[in-house]
């Protein structure tokens, strides 16, 4: 199976985002072939939630767990600390009142 190459992802993902009017940015900018990729859901109260792309055995496929949920701040202490041991990680914010992602369009 071949894999979308993460830049393309994020692009066609923050396309979305765009259409939905949906305020979205890359905040670190990984490797453009394969590098991971975590979504930041931030919403207008202070708080986040953190996801990522894991691989479903049972039925699969690829889905996205949400991993951290907290303070705004939390969330960016964990993904700098992530970003040390991954320079190839992607980190793309989404700033949502409602707390619509579409990640499960992707």
């Amino acid at each position: 199976m071949t894999r979308l190459r993460s830049k393309i992802w994020v692009q066609a993902y923050l396309k979305r985002l765009e259409i939905q009017n949906i305020s979205a940015y890359v905040s670190a900018h990984g490797d453009d072939h394969s590098g991971a990729i975590l979504i930041k859901l931030i919403k207008m109260d202070g708080s986040a939630q953190l996801y990522q792309k894991t691989f479903d055995l049972q039925n699969n496929r690829n889905v996205w767990v949400k991993i951290l949920e907290g303070l705004d701040m939390e969330i960016d202490t964990f993904i700098e600390k992530q970003k040390v041991n991954d320079p190839d990680l992607w980190v793309v914010d989404v700033e949502s009142a409602t707390g619509q992602n579409y990640l499960d369009e992707f």
